[in-house]
């Protein structure tokens, strides 16, 4: 598994409805998209749930990385490239992924969590904690999925769940989910990824 976000922030003056019509026109595109897990299309608005910026930030699970390549470098990132500009796009070697509590459940909001790995101590602790917290979030109620991704080029690791309700029991940003693509979630490994 392969995590993949990028981030749009936009003007505090920026009218989001422009953000909610794009993804009802284009949210459909990756519905099938070969290799993809899935897609959830993130808005963060300026002064709502706590948010200080007005954010668009989609954040990807990848099956397999032709997929995201191809995503990639393929056609479907030039089109955000084209109207935003080229955003950083930062990738995740996956950890853990967990079905929630309530997996059927259509995904409201999602929260996302980044924070380093400490310096001192032994690696495999901290993956290993990064894993039992994907299990305990799954656990909890309201949750649709959890998923924990490291990158080992900056040390830090990410945290993504999908909640059917407002009030996640996760720590982190807080987005409403505009659309959720999932073609190959059924086929994203669960549990431990070594």
């Amino acid at each position: 598994m392969h995590a993949l976000q990028y981030e749009l922030t936009l003007p505090a003056d920026y009218d989001t409805e422009i953000i909610r019509a794009r993804v009802s026109r284009v949210g459909r595109l990756l519905d099938d998209w070969p290799g993809l897990g899935l897609k959830a299309y993130l808005l963060r608005e300026r002064g709502v749930h706590g948010s200080p910026v007005n954010q668009y930030a989609p954040f990807y699970l990848w099956n397999a990385v032709d997929g995201m390549n191809d995503f990639l470098w393929g056609g479907g990132f030039q089109r955000l490239t084209d109207d935003f500009g080229r955003p950083t796009a930062r990738q995740w070697t996956g950890l853990a992924y967990d079905e929630g509590m309530t997996a059927g459940s259509p995904a409201r909001f999602a929260v996302r969590l980044r924070r380093p790995v400490p310096d001192t101590g032994v690696l495999a602790e901290a993956m290993g904690e990064a894993v039992d917290e994907v299990g305990r979030l799954a656990r909890e109620e309201g949750a649709v999925l959890a998923a924990a991704a490291v990158d080992t080029s900056r040390w830090e690791t990410v945290h993504f769940s999908l909640w059917e309700h407002d009030g996640p029991a996760a720590e982190g940003d807080l987005f409403q989910v505009l659309h959720l693509s999932a073609p190959g979630r059924a086929a994203l490994p669960r549990g431990r990824q070594w």
